[in-house]
Order: structure tokens, then C-alpha cells, then sequence
């Protein structure tokens, strides 16, 4: 029998100041779980009526489980037929994880355009990736695909959680204070999707996009910032320019923006921006409740502090310490991703003739890095031969054993 899982859309439920938007899901054992996503009611007429966010949210559910998936409500046709392309991508890269399911609705329906011209809202970290691509659709002339970009949207449940309240409050407060300054609408948004449980360096392409596709009755288009560049691309990983637009349907774009530069281009860009250089958030190994703060030590704080110097931008304002030459040579990466950001910068750095003790302290980080990186890989090597050995070893004893049985 074929496993099947449901998703039932409620409606909106106003409260004071405030609008949900929940869903219920039951599982293929008949597990019911609430997933909702809550923001400022004056956004209520954005709110699609559509299932679409829906289907984004639970893609990865039903793929892993494996299980059909029947939304109860109205999905687009052309999101439906996306989303086949999206599942045979990652059933590529995860076949071990993940399987290709059916997904129907009740009713199958292209919703109308968004009113022209044609806007859209932008996910908003307040990290270097997103701040670039805020900054640039607003300083640049053309901001690619005839898109007005008219505002950020700020997710509670993502890398801040929902018992860290008082810590998103903090950040939030100081990402509208960027956004303000650029004239764009900050849009705040508290979501529980992360009860799902998907492993989130696979869920968090499919969870913001589903997220700006609840407010596609005011916006034309989601962008999805980039995290890494075209010629650095690691895959399988949540966000890609490879599978993002597949999760559009025909009157809501959903854009990977920024992957044709390094992570230095993009903060020389935003370098020009101040409100960036102070509210800049970037850390997110924080206390508890000061997720909100870069600390300053840890290697993702260090590599930006680094982004900023080796473009001539100084120390910004976000962090109130710089790095020392002992602390870059003393950087623990562990991370390929995180050590291929290092040799980024220490490409540009020597590109650009940058000479400075802290540039050799960056290649000694490095080296030991590469050498941590290989020999963890050779002992995981060597265990995966000795257990195939034992294996071996077992087999042959066998063999040998039952070889003798049959000589007696």
C-alpha cells in the first residue's frame, strides 16, 4: 500500500496585532503536527491562498519517509511540475535519503500575477550574503529579471530559535535599521517549520522559500541569497543555483542571487554601505542569548573581520575587537567549505600584493588546516579498509571452514 500523507490548510487567525497562518500535517501512521507561520497582520492581504508554500515546506518530509503527499487546498501546475525536476536533482545527489514522490491537490490552479510592477521581498539574515543582495538591487541600476526589490524578510525559526525571543528582537531591530536606510520594508516572520526535523543543510533552500511564497499575493518574486559562488559550489547543499528556481511557479519567481562573486566582492561592496559595517550580523555559535552578537574569535568572525580588511575596509563597527596575527594562525577549521573561504582570501589578499604579517599567519592557519582536514580523511580511510578487511577475513574463514566440512 501506498504510504500517503496529508496536509490541511486553516486560515488565517487574526490576533491583535499579529496574523497565522498554520497547517496541519498527518503522517502515513496518522501523527498530526501544526506547523505555523506567524507576522504583522497589516501583511494579511500578501497572504496567498494558495497551497504552494505548502508543498515547499513538506518536500523534503515526503521525500524522506518516502510517502505521497495530497495537499487540501489549491496548488499550482506549474510548481507541481518543477518540483518533479527538483525531486529527480536531489534524488541524484541523495539517493540513500531521498525518493521521488507524487504530489496532488485537490485543485489544480495557476493563480494570477502579482500587480505590476513587479516586486519582490528578499530573505534577510542580516549576514554579509544578504545585505549584499539587498545593497546592490538598491544601489545598482537593473536589478536583474525587471525585479523592484521593495523588502526583507526576517525569519524567527531559523538560525535563531524560538526560545531565543529576546535575542531575535535584538537582531531584528538592528536589520531594520539597515533596511530603513535603503528605504526597504522590513517584514518579521515567526515560523515553527523547523519541527519537521529535516536536516537543515538540505531544508534550508525549500524552508525560506517556502516562507516568501506565503506572501505572493503581494510580491512577484523571493530571492534566496547566495551562500557560496559558481566556481565554489559544493553539492548536494540546501541553497543552490542549481535547484532553487525549481521551487517557482509561473507568477512567483524564486531567485538564487549572488553567486557570481566571492564572499571578499561582496563585503567590498557592502564596505560602502555604513549601516551594514555596524549591524552587520554574522556569529551564530553565541550563548544562548546572545545570538544576536558576533563574538569575535570564532573562524566565521575572524574570516569576515578578515573579508572587510583585505579590501582596505578597516575593522567595522560590528565587532568590537580585531583579530590578532596569533589568533588567525591559531584558527581551528575543521570544515572544507570554511577552509575554502580562507584560501579565497588569501587568493585575493595576494592578487592584490597585500603584504602584512597577518597574511602569513592566514597561510599557517591554512596549512595546518589542510593537514587536521587529511589525516581526520586517511583515518576515516583507514578504518572503512580494516572493516572491509574484517569482512573479507570472515568471508574467507568461512569459505575456508565450510571447504573442510565438505573434504570430511
Amino acid at each position: 500500500m501506498i504510504k500517503r500523507t496529508h496536509v490541511w490548510i486553516e486560515g488565517p487567525v487574526q490576533r491583535d496585532d499579529t496574523v497565522t497562518v498554520p497547517m496541519i500535517v498527518e503522517g502515513p501512521e496518522h501523527n498530526r503536527t501544526r506547523i505555523w507561520y506567524q507576522l504583522p497582520a497589516r501583511y494579511e492581504p500578501a497572504l496567498t491562498k494558495s497551497g504552494d508554500p505548502f508543498v515547499l515546506a513538506m518536500i523534503f518530509t515526503v521525500m524522506r519517509i518516502p510517502s505521497d503527499l495530497h495537499i487540501h487546498g489549491e496548488v499550482s501546475p506549474s510548481l507541481l511540475r518543477n518540483l518533479e525536476e527538483f525531486q529527480s536533482a536531489w534524488r541524484c545527489w541523495r539517493p540513500e535519503r531521498y525518493t521521488a514522490v507524487e504530489i496532488t491537490a485537490d485543485v489544480e490552479r495557476e493563480r494570477s500575477s502579482a500587480s505590476s510592477p513587479q516586486k519582490a521581498l528578499s530573505l534577510f539574515s542580516g549576514g554579509v550574503d544578504s545585505c549584499f543582495t539587498v545593497f546592490s538591487h538598491r544601489t545598482r541600476q537593473g536589478n536583474g529579471r525587471g525585479y523592484e526589490l521593495q523588502a526583507g524578510l526576517m525569519v524567527h525559526g531559523f538560525d535563531i530559535f524560538l526560545d531565543q525571543g529576546d535575542a531575535f528582537a535584538r537582531a531584528a531591530a538592528r536589520a531594520k535599521k539597515m533596511l530603513d536606510s535603503l528605504d526597504v520594508d522590513f517584514i518579521p516572520m515567526v515560523t515553527n517549520i523547523r519541527d519537521l526535523n529535516e536536516p537543515w543543510w538540505d531544508f534550508h533552500g525549500a524552508a525560506p522559500a517556502s516562507c516568501l511564497m506565503l506572501l505572493q499575493e503581494g510580491f512577484s518574486g523571493g530571492i534566496i541569497p547566495s551562500t557560496e559562488p559558481y566556481n565554489g559550489l559544493v553539492l548536494p547543499w540546501g541553497s543552490n543555483p542549481v535547484t532553487d528556481w525549481m521551487m517557482s511557479n509561473d507568477s512567483f519567481q524564486i531567485i538564487h542571487h549572488g553567486a557570481s562573486l566571492t564572499r571578499t566582492e561582496k563585503v567590498r561592496e557592502i564596505a560602502q554601505w555604513p549601516e551594514a559595517k555596524q549591524y552587520l550580523r554574522v556569529c551564530m555559535i553565541g550563548k544562548k542569548d546572545e545570538v544576536d552578537r558576533n563574538c569575535g574569535v570564532c573562524q566565521k568572525c575572524v574570516r569576515t573581520i578578515l573579508n572587510f580588511r583585505v579590501v582596505g575596509a578597516g575593522l567595522p563597527g560590528c565587532f568590537e575587537k580585531d583579530a590578532t596575527d596569533e589568533q588567525i594562525a591559531r584558527l581551528r577549521v575543521m570544515d572544507p567549505l570554511q577552509l575554502a573561504e580562507l584560501q579565497r582570501i588569501l587568493t585575493f589578499a595576494k592578487s592584490a600584493s597585500v603584504s602584512a604579517p597577518w597574511v602569513d599567519a592566514l597561510e599557517v592557519c591554512i596549512l595546518q588546516s589542510r593537514l587536521r582536514i587529511a589525516s581526520k580523511r586517511s583515518i576515516k580511510q583507514l578504518r572503512k579498509m580494516l572493516t572491509h578487511a574484517g569482512a573479507f577475513i570472515k568471508y574467507a574463514s568461512g569459505r575456508y571452514k565450510a571447504t573442510q566440512a565438505a573434504a570430511y
